[in-house]
């Protein structure tokens, strides 16, 4: 029987999560997105002002899959809440439910730091829709994902 361990990532991760980084860009047909070095995640992950959270799964004692994460806040609620900017698990890795596992971790991490909810975003073509609904996670038909970066962020805050 394999061996599963779950745990907060490390400084010594860091090649692993971006290895894996670059993995889950590949699968979401987007190979060359990822400008994202060590440096960065050490900085803004493991640095004095640490700008999100990430556990890993080590399978056999391996690091195979990582959930990286920061706050969110409600306005409405008055409270924190969490959003999941990634979820994966390397594809040698899978049948083993480790992303069930992740999902479950991240919903334990948002209850310990009393966050109201657990957001993410999924492609629309990613099989792993029916995974998270299957979970209870439901898909926000009510809502448009909007994004502004590059030099489009720049030309409008320098308007």
């Amino acid at each position: 029987m394999p061996k599963i361990h779950l745990r907060d990532a490390a400084p010594a991760d860091v090649p692993t999560i971006l290895a894996l980084i670059t993995e889950l860009a590949i699968f979401e047909r987007a190979p060359d997105a990822v400008v994202a070095t060590e440096a960065d995640l050490l900085r803004d992950g493991f640095g004095p002002e640490k700008r999100f959270g990430c556990r890993v799964v080590e399978l056999d004692g391996r690091v195979v899959g990582f959930a990286l994460w920061f706050f969110s806040y409600s306005t409405w609620l008055g409270r924190a809440g969490i959003y999941l900017e990634d979820l994966y698990v390397a594809e040698s890795a899978r049948g083993h439910g480790l992303g069930r596992r992740l999902i479950v971790d991240m919903a334990q991490v948002a209850v310990r730091h009393d966050a109201q909810r657990l957001d993410l975003s999924v492609l629309e073509w990613n099989p792993a829709r029916g995974f998270y609904e299957k979970l209870g996670i439901e898909h926000r038909h009510d809502w448009r994902s909007y994004r502004i970066d590059g030099e489009a962020l720049k030309r409008l805050a320098s308007d």
